[in-house]
């Protein structure tokens, strides 16, 4: 499939196929033979096995799955038809009315098929059978070769219609393509250049692009098609307001193809006028140079793998935004949900965008799909102002010059206005066979501290090209192999000293510019490092809930912004890890000076460390806890002042005679569509709502109302360490109030409530 393709129906409106009939496709059995009677009933996006959080097991996925869905279209309608799916795993065939569409395999990406013809010889209902092959296929990337178990690849790929599938209506004269790109952004020839691929025109026809802030329309511009490619040019753009990640100021451009005044086709695209560019000495944003601070991403959920809606999708960028102050994001090692992209635009978040890869470069045919994926990959997302870097090779992979030569190549001919990336290992730092314009590498360099613990480095930049540190700590160079709330203190908290580290380390030398540590969140793997099926390197489990190493990236925002407090320790002193323990006790905050109270008497006066962090913009405030004695419950009360005016102040209690049970939703309300889905968070707390990681016991819950529960029920706090989450998935057309009772036997009883409307 042509990039082309893909760019004929991406971002048009679209009817979303929602009701499907789902079950095992048996061995040897063809879809038409499978009987309704024998499917259950599903809506996308969806996995085809149910998940819990932990323990994942690939056999359960990796087999034969059919999708059916039935449906009508205007029998009067001259429009070309299409099916576009917006991602599957692994590979799927294609049945419509009996006819045998061609395969797909690859499961990051959208694909489409065209099927006009197949609909005018019928007036339906027609009959659409997807058969889903959820294996571990060797000749799929990012997969391994033969005899290689799914394990190879440091991430799960759960079988499905994980992202949706859609209906698109193409008329017969068309924009096949529109592709936006500000010229001279930051010069005295502002102007937007709009390449537009025109089909079956004819004579007579223009294309008219306007840019609109909202309902104004700010300039315009059109052009006569004479050529099946002709690019519309839109001056006048001294007053629009460049995006940047503290104003991404979004505005959209309208493209129409006209004859004799009628409208034949209109595309809009979604746009940020802005400058980055990669240099030797530091990335600069709008002619300003930025240091990226930020993380990686995998966006694989617990229960439902990758198979989470939009809503869910777009509520990572605000964590990383919003709460963890980053403003870079690498989509690892996939390209990501549509969603998150379209949240990176609006919250102000730099992406690296990436090909589905890992450590492996397969056969001619592998390296053929790689290549499409590429190209796929640029135009689906290059359209999103947030998208500042393609990876153009693929994650921890071999020199390849060949393969990286044409790689170069494609992405330049469909967006030559980004710069391209790929992240290397280990003693590739030093390859001379590196084809892009800026060397990312995986930092795992590390030393030991003066308690002969791991603690991460990093290798000198290159002087050849602009550096970006494109992974670091993790759990190869950081103090332990994983980071558990359940694990002792000290180990939690040394996470947090590992990030602050390698953030402190990349300011040391302007041409760092920037580092994105390993990682945002935790994740479901088989490889390597992990217990109970689960990879832990990141600052936020799976649940999406802070752990104590993610106390260094949310006190890194000016105070002006907002005052933060977050001791990256519990003020707990049960056997299991008592904080008297710790005899470097952090507090992370963005203030001048921290005053600590113990039950009302001064404890200590506190300021940042900058000795140990001295180019950190907010270093931590470091404490011994060892002497205090916690037999009789204490109090912690932190003062926070700017200046000398005390601006905020965090009371933690370790009384758990009155801790509770929090139960808190990330929405108010949810679509009655059948996808949409929320966040229900579960924590113990202490009485001032801190969270209590050493808890034991289960959650029982209870939903009441037009909505499903996704996720363990009882819940195993204990197991998670205090903290954990279900969703609250809506149901097709049906509307109410929706409310979520937790019940503990220690920590008592929790309500939340939210509304399913079809217009929320």
């Amino acid at each position: 499939m042509s990039a082309s393709d893909v760019a004929r129906v991406v971002g048009r409106a679209r009817r979303t196929l929602k009701e499907w009939s789902f079950g095992p496709l048996p061995s040897g059995q063809e879809p038409a033979s499978v009987p309704d009677e024998s499917l259950s009933t599903v809506v996308p996006p969806h996995t085809v096995v149910p998940l819990s959080w932990r323990r994942w097991d690939p056999a359960s996925w990796e087999r034969r799955w059919l999708y059916r869905h039935r449906f009508r279209v205007d029998p009067a309608s001259t429009h070309r038809w299409f099916l576009l799916f917006d991602g599957t795993l692994t590979a799927a065939t294609v049945h419509l009315d009996g006819h045998l569409l061609e395969p797909h395999l690859g499961g990051y990406l959208p694909w489409c098929r065209e099927i006009t013809s197949i609909l005018d010889e019928a007036p339906g209902p027609h009959v659409l059978d997807v058969e889903l092959d959820g294996a571990f296929l060797p000749e799929v990337p990012p997969n391994h070769g033969l005899d290689r178990p799914s394990s190879a690849v440091d991430f799960w790929q759960p079988a499905g219609l994980y992202r949706q599938v859609h209906l698109v209506a193409v008329p017969e004269h068309h924009l096949a393509d529109v592709h936006p790109v500000a010229r001279d952004v930051l010069g005295h020839r502002r102007r937007l250049e709009v390449r537009c691929e025109v089909e079956s025109a004819g004579d007579g026809v223009t294309v008219g692009v306007a840019v609109r802030d909202d309902d104004r329309v700010l300039a315009e511009a059109s052009a006569a098609c004479d050529e099946d490619i002709v690019t519309v040019v839109v001056r006048d753009l001294d007053d629009i307001a460049l995006w940047s990640t503290r104003s991404p100021k979004l505005y959209t451009v309208d493209v129409e193809l006209r004859r004799d005044g009628h409208v034949l086709d209109r595309r809009s695209r979604r746009i940020g006028f802005r400058d980055a560019e990669f240099r030797r000495d530091g990335f600069y944003l709008n002619g300003e140079r930025l240091q990226l601070f930020g993380l990686n991403r995998h966006q694989l959920y617990p229960f439902a793998g990758g198979a989470m809606p939009a809503r869910v999708q777009r509520r990572d960028a605000e964590i990383l935004r919003r709460e963890l102050n980053c403003t870079m994001v690498r989509c690892s090692h996939y390209p990501q949900h549509e969603a998150f992209l379209d949240a990176c635009d609006e919250l102000g978040l730099l992406v690296w965008d990436e090909p589905p890869s890992w450590q492996y470069l397969g056969d001619d045919e592998w390296l053929r799909r790689a290549y499409r994926d590429v190209g796929d990959m640029v135009v689906r997302a290059r359209h999103h102002p947030s998208v500042i870097v393609w990876a153009a090779r693929l994650n921890e992979t071999a020199d390849h010059p060949e393969f990286y030569a044409a790689t170069q190549d494609l992405v330049q001919s469909l967006d030559d206005s980004r710069q391209t990336t790929g992240a290397v290992l280990g003693t590739d730092h030093a390859t001379e066979r590196f084809q892009h314009d800026v060397f990312g590498y995986n930092d795992y360099s590390a030393s030991r501290d003066t308690d002969g613990r791991t603690r991460p480095e990093l290798a000198p930049p290159r002087d050849d090209r602009p550096y970006l540190v494109s992974e670091a700590v993790g759990t190869l160079s950081g103090p332990a192999m994983f980071y558990r709330r359940t694990d002792p203190q000290d180990v939690q908290q040394g996470q947090a000293f590992a990030h602050a580290r390698v953030h402190d380390l990349g300011l040391s030398d302007p041409r760092y510019t920037g580092v994105l540590p390993w990682a945002g969140f935790d994740y479901p793997s088989g490889h390597g490092n992990v217990a109970d099926g689960i990879k832990w390197p990141g600052v936020l489990d799976l649940f999406r809930i802070p752990k104590p190493g993610a106390a260094v990236y949310r006190a890194q925002v000016s105070p002006e912004e907002r005052v933060v407090i977050e001791p990256s320790f519990s003020w707990d002193f049960d056997p299991t890890s008592p904080a008297t323990a710790l005899r470097r006790a952090a507090i992370w905050s963005n203030l001048d000076r921290l005053e600590l109270a113990v039950d009302g008497s001064p404890f200590a006066t506190l300021w940042p460390a900058r000795d140990e962090f001295p180019r950190l913009p907010y270093p931590p405030f470091l404490t011994d806890l060892s002497t205090i004695d916690g037999s009789d419950a204490p109090r912690l009360r932190i003062d926070g002042y700017l200046g000398d005016t005390l601006v905020l102040t965090r009371h933690l209690s370790s009384d758990r005679g009155r801790d509770r049970l929090s139960l808190v939703v990330d929405d108010p309300a949810l679509v009655a569509d059948g996808a949409d889905a929320t966040r229900a968070e579960l924590r113990a707390v202490d009485e001032h709502g801190t969270l209590r990681p050493y808890v034991t016991g289960d959650v029982t819950l209870d939903l009441d109302g037009p909505a499903e529960l996704v996720g363990d029920n009882p819940f195993p706090l204990e197991a998670t360490g205090g903290a954990g989450a279900v969703w609250i998935r809506s149901r097709l057309r049906q509307s109410g109030i929706v409310t979520l009772t937790g019940q503990h036997p220690t920590l008592g009883t929790a309500t939340a409530s939210l509304s399913v409307d079809p217009s929320a």
